[in-house]
């Protein structure tokens, strides 16, 4: 059962502006960058069901962020069906994020009460997601769809809540297109956790990366 309420992770998401996402086989380093990205101040993170040991990792991110990171609300991402979801939900997920629009895992969410973020690339497929209960809708692939579809988007859907994925990297320039086009928060994955760094196990310099793109949205959204 998710720890966290509905609206706590949804105004969490919109504060904060910046969700990582990340998985690995080693849970060693799942919970290397996990503790990297709390230290820097991240409060949201999307562990993404992409490896073999995702399900088992999960489950053990969850329990040691519990008492390690009691702040930190941990979700599972890249979920396309509702068996799935309800695999994760059982476990503790606290939202659930998916590259696609499927109505069936967001029935699941609902009556879980956890937020659910599907991946969407039109007007049509957000207009459904929204109907279907997402109350934060994931324009993916941000680097495919741009800036200006975000921009456009606002016109006839003012209110809608925005997190790209995709396309966004943790710089000025990068940060400030997005936000400036009316996104609420982004996801980013791998420049956050560079392979370089990643090699090397230098957990520090993510806090560094991560610390950096947070400030930019704090600024951002002051």
């Amino acid at each position: 059962m998710a720890r966290f309420d509905k609206n706590t992770t949804l105004a969490q998401v919109s504060a904060t502006g910046l969700v990582p996402l990340f998985t690995h086989n080693d849970l060693d380093i799942c919970l290397g960058v996990l503790r990297a990205c709390y230290a820097a101040g991240v409060r949201v993170f999307e562990f993404t069901n992409r490896t073999e040991n995702s399900y088992t990792n999960f489950k053990e991110l969850i329990s040691i962020a519990e008492t390690e990171m009691p702040e930190m609300i941990l979700g599972i991402g890249t979920i396309y069906d509702a068996a799935t979801a309800k695999k994760y939900i059982e476990i503790g997920t606290n939202f659930i994020v998916a590259p696609i629009m499927n109505p069936e895992v967001g029935a699941v969410c609902q009556e879980a009460g956890i937020p659910w973020m599907p991946g969407v690339m039109t007007v049509t497929e957000i207009y459904n997601a929204r109907v279907a209960g997402a109350e934060f809708i994931k324009v993916f692939p941000g680097e495919v769809l741009g800036p200006a579809f975000v921009k456009a988007l606002k016109g006839p859907m003012a209110d809608v809540q925005v997190m790209v994925t995709g396309g966004v990297s943790p710089t000025s320039e990068s940060l400030k297109t997005w936000f400036g086009a009316g996104a609420t928060a982004v996801g980013i994955g791998s420049q956050l956790v560079p392979k370089e760094v990643l090699a090397s196990k230098n957990f520090a310099e993510v806090t560094n990366i991560v610390g950096y793109a947070l400030n930019i949205i704090k600024e951002l959204k002051a």
